[in-house]
């Protein structure tokens, strides 16, 4: 009888560790401690940090991996995946749609952040745009795909965070993600004089949000959008004749 009890208290108290050890690693992704995409320290490390043996780190890993905010890769440890529950439920859908459809809604984000991005930016969001757009204008011109991908999302994200909406900032990096490396794939490929105008673009929409002209902003946003359509078109075609 009283070996049952000490058994169900013992277990009790190892459930209760387990969702504590859980709870720290979360603040730790949530704060941005560990950034999505990097390596989570190893298991002797989280043991000595944490205080715990190294089943209840174990067993917090598993369940942050089956939650989707880590994942494990074989002989190479544990790297954060998604930064919250909603962004790892989030790309779990997109993982099911085709880019065009993820593309579609993120273009309707875009058109909706740059209206309200424009009447409700800070001096601060200006100087971020301003470098933004500095960043991706030296990429282009050094012909990296990667750092004009990622001076072209950076650019983007700034002028979503402009409109002050954190639930449509969230969306809308998950989503980016999303279609990163389809967007990759599909910038060595393309016609300059498309991808030229979309710096163009880029110009006028910095400028409208700056400007405080919603109106304009969202006018530019939804022109990029159009290129982009046109983007994907071109790969396509490129494609079915390869």
């Amino acid at each position: 009888m009283f070996g049952g009890f000490y058994l169900a208290l013992k277990e009790a108290i190892k459930s209760t560790l387990v969702t504590q050890v859980i709870a720290q690693m979360k603040g730790l992704i949530e704060e941005g401690e560990w950034v999505v995409g990097t390596r989570i320290p190893p298991e002797p490390e989280l043991v000595k940090q944490l205080g715990v043996s190294r089943n209840t780190v174990r067993e917090a890993v598993q369940a942050l991996v089956h939650m989707g905010l880590l994942e494990t890769r074989q002989g190479d440890g544990t790297y954060v995946r998604s930064q919250s529950e909603l962004g790892a439920t989030l790309m779990r859908r997109l993982r099911r749609s085709g880019v065009e459809e993820t593309l579609e809604v993120r273009h309707c984000l875009e058109r909706e952040a740059a209206r309200l991005a424009a009447l409700r930016r800070s001096d601060e969001d200006v100087q971020i745009l301003r470098l933004c757009l500095k960043l991706h204008d030296e990429a282009m011109r050094c012909r990296n795909i990667e750092d004009f991908l990622s001076a072209d999302l950076a650019l983007h994200h700034a002028i979503v965070a402009a409109a002050h909406n954190s639930v449509m900032l969230d969306l809308y990096d998950h989503m980016s993600e999303a279609v990163r490396a389809s967007i990759s794939s599909m910038i060595p490929k393309l016609d300059h004089v498309l991808v030229h105008r979309l710096l163009d673009l880029h110009h006028e929409l910095v400028e409208a949000v700056i400007a405080k002209n919603a109106e304009a902003a969202e006018v530019a946003a939804r022109k990029h959008d159009e290129v982009v359509q046109t983007m994907l078109q071109e790969r396509a075609t490129q494609e079915s004749e390869a």
